[in-house]
């Protein structure tokens, strides 16, 4: 017999006691027992009963022995890496085994499979975890690999790196935001399934994994992200809660003390609550969330002790590190391994695992033949995921709108015409705000609305959650079919800049969308006038920020960041009008913004100045060379980081090194970065002020004369 918490609604209020099997039928979800020594009590009002069934875990000596060989593998990677975190890879052993020996649907021969279950680590510190398991699974990570661990160019990085290690479904290790990508992973799948299935066949019915623990459940990023997963009615995500009770510098009840369950059921979830350690209620959990498609994700708080395995720190914050590595022989013991034998896994195990991906193949190779079926009944949609798939884009440059010379147009606006056809053209491609769509003018027309009425739709609404967007963008970037876009204020992508840059260093290529673009803002003030903003982003590696000068420039930015696979692109587009310039024609613009920077005012006589203008400043550099005279020369540079990836001789042809000293760059924002492109620089080193944009530029000598005055000077 097995004992059993059935979880009631919370009016019945009532003791926890022990009825007859008569009382099996009064069920709403349950919580399984097994309460560890000194474990917390839940507050949520329990029936407990005696259950009497067939055992949950086909094979549980099998899994046992794998969880303790997996224990093994990370406290021997720690021991000779003498750094690491054994805490969770021990303490989750269990869980684990349950997930990749029986659980999940995978097939380690096809990693990419687009129907596999994802599962991510969020708790990336413990990374031998999933190593450990992607090992005996039979992922291309061999014995090797795992021994190098955290070792230079190993395929056992500290943390989890998303498009290095085989299996890894995300870049985690800021905490929480593996919650947040696992809710992007969902609503991937939920928009992927509603396009793609069919009343006939159903090629998308895969469910999300996330392991996380107090930490990530600590970062603010994850109870935004959780909110959005309840009201959007996410029930395909399953999210594991490695409850042990401990953080790195104290117990956890240091520094927390709400009831996380009683959050999350008020966001939403369904909550159960298991030993993290009992197989059978592993199993019992996951396959109670997997099966209910009740409109609630679920939250599996799975009571563990953290470095289980080694006594010595087992269930201290000790475990949170490297501090077992002096007890590793005999925690080794104590588990059964070999003492001559490091990095152990028995042929037993390796010979579960065989006949474990057997199984899994043949399942993989059953839903082959759904996916045959569906794609000869559904050619339209098969070239559309195999599109999607392979990351083509359209001919988007023929598809752009022409904008009239002289015309006074907002490049938020500008955006707004161009977004259109790109909507039109790429079916996976997704836009979204963070409750800014009227303003950030990135609403997709015709394409709907995502929501838990309708997971066809295209246009996200994230709610004022600008940190848990960054991450949930990075979650269906993830995935694999979608391309993403959100938006916000400039000045508010300092909430998401920890999304921002695991994108670029996972190379996800999102497009951000940030609109509101420097002083020019105006009356709401120095809180809403991004100053240092925009240059602060040109320091983050591998992201181009592209800051456009009118609509055609916007309109190559927009081509530019579709075309771009290798990593993210920041779109900064302006509030107030701007002159769609004539200088050059539209195409030569086009060109030269991809470029990422251009001659737009070639000089008619001998070189004397060059003005270097970006964005809503590149009309007032054309204003001030015609003051100047024919030997002033005007370079467009809207994308550092593409004019840096240029030929040295098409630099030099744009920036003669020469004429660095008569060079006079001007842009409203902080100035430091311009520096190496000119030896005069025009910009705002302090905050902006409340009034009109135009008194604002006044204020800070951001005008024509000015730069006349400095280019002359």
């Amino acid at each position: 017999a097995r004992l059993c918490e059935i979880d009631l609604p919370r009016r019945i209020i009532m003791a926890r006691i022990i009825v007859i099997s008569a009382l099996l039928a009064v069920s709403d979800a349950f919580q399984a027992v097994g309460s560890l020594p000194g474990a917390r009590v839940s507050a949520r009002s329990a029936v407990s009963m005696q259950v009497t069934a067939e055992p949950l875990v086909a094979q549980p000596a099998a899994l046992a022995k794998a969880a303790d060989e997996a224990r093994g593998l990370a406290i021997d990677s720690i021991s000779k890496a003498e750094s690491g975190h054994m805490g969770l890879p021990l303490g989750c052993a269990e869980i684990g085994a349950v997930l990749f020996g029986q659980e999940m649907s995978y097939n380690p021969v096809d990693p990419e499979w687009v129907n596999r279950d994802r599962f991510v680590l969020s708790a990336g510190h413990g990374s031998m975890f999933l190593y450990s398991w992607l090992h005996m699974a039979g992922y291309d990570l061999p014995m090797k690999e795992v021994e190098n661990f955290r070792a230079k160019d190993s395929k056992t990085p500290g943390h989890p790196e998303f498009g290095w290690t085989p299996g890894v479904e995300a870049t985690t290790g800021p905490l929480g935001q593996g919650v947040a990508n696992g809710v992007g992973l969902a609503a991937a799948a939920k928009l992927a399934g509603a396009t793609l299935n069919t009343a006939e066949h159903s090629i998308i019915d895969h469910h999300v994994v996330v392991l996380c623990g107090d930490g990530c459940l600590q970062e603010g990023i994850a109870n935004e992200a959780v909110a959005f997963a309840g009201h959007e009615q996410l029930d395909n995500l399953i999210l594991m809660y490695d409850s042990n009770g401990v953080t790195l510098d104290k117990m956890a009840e240091h520094t927390q003390s709400e009831d996380v369950g009683m959050r999350f059921e008020a966001q939403g979830w369904e909550v159960l609550e298991i030993d993290g350690h009992d197989m059978d209620a592993i199993t019992k959990a996951y396959q109670h969330a997997k099966n209910s498609d009740n409109g609630k994700p679920t939250l599996i708080i799975c009571k563990t002790i953290i470095g289980k395995g080694i006594d010595e720190i087992a269930g201290t914050c000790a475990a949170h590190g490297e501090a077992g590595v002096k007890y590793k022989d005999s925690g080794r013991e104590s588990l059964g391994l070999p003492a001559d034998k490091n990095w152990y896994v028995s042929p037993e195990t390796y010979d579960f695992f065989t006949e474990h991906k057997k199984e899994l193949i043949a399942k993989y190779e059953a839903w082959g033949e759904t996916f045959k079926a569906w794609e000869a009944a559904n050619p339209d949609k098969a070239k559309m995921l195999a599109d999607a798939k392979a990351g083509v884009v359209p001919d988007l440059d023929s598809m752009m709108p022409e904008f009239k010379v002289g015309a006074q147009i907002a490049t938020r606006n500008a955006g707004a015409d161009v977004l259109q056809p790109i909507a039109q053209s790429m079916p996976f491609y997704v836009s979204g705000s963070a409750d800014l769509h009227g303003s950030n003018k990135n609403y997709m027309k015709g394409v709907g609305d995502f929501s838990k009425n309708n997971y066809a739709g295209r246009n996200f609404y994230y709610g004022i959650r600008e940190h848990a967007m960054g991450a949930i963008m990075n979650g269906m970037a993830y995935y694999g079919l979608f391309r993403v876009s959100g938006s916000t204020f400039l000045v508010f992508s300092d909430y998401m800049r920890a999304a921002v840059r695991v994108a670029a260093l996972s190379h996800l290529p999102i497009n951000y969308i940030w609109t509101h673009d420097s002083i020019g803002v105006g009356e709401d003030g120095p809180t809403h006038q991004p100053v240092e903003t925009v240059s602060s982003m040109r320091l983050i590696p591998n992201l181009d920020v592209m800051r456009p000068g009118d609509a055609d420039e916007t309109a190559a930015a927009y081509v530019h960041a579709l075309n771009r696979k290798e990593g993210p692109t920041a779109l900064i587009l302006s509030r107030q009008n701007l002159p769609v310039l004539g200088e050059a024609s539209a195409e030569d613009k086009k060109a030269g913004t991809k470029m990422g920077g251009y001659v737009l005012v070639k000089e008619t006589e001998e070189l004397s100045s060059i003005i270097l203008a970006v964005g809503s400043e590149l009309s007032m550099a054309v204003e001030a060379a015609k003051e100047i005279g024919g030997g002033c020369r005007v370079v467009s540079m809207p994308c550092v980081e593409a004019f840096e990836r240029q030929s040295a001789e098409y630099k030099e042809s744009v920036l003669p090194k020469a004429m660095k000293s008569k060079t006079t760059a001007v842009e409203a924002g902080v100035t430091a970065l311009w520096y190496k492109f000119a030896d005069k620089v025009m910009g705002v080193d302090s905050f902006g002020l409340s009034a009109p944009g135009d008194q604002v530029y006044e204020a800070k000598g951001i005008t024509v004369p000015k730069l006349v005055e400095l280019v002359k000077a």
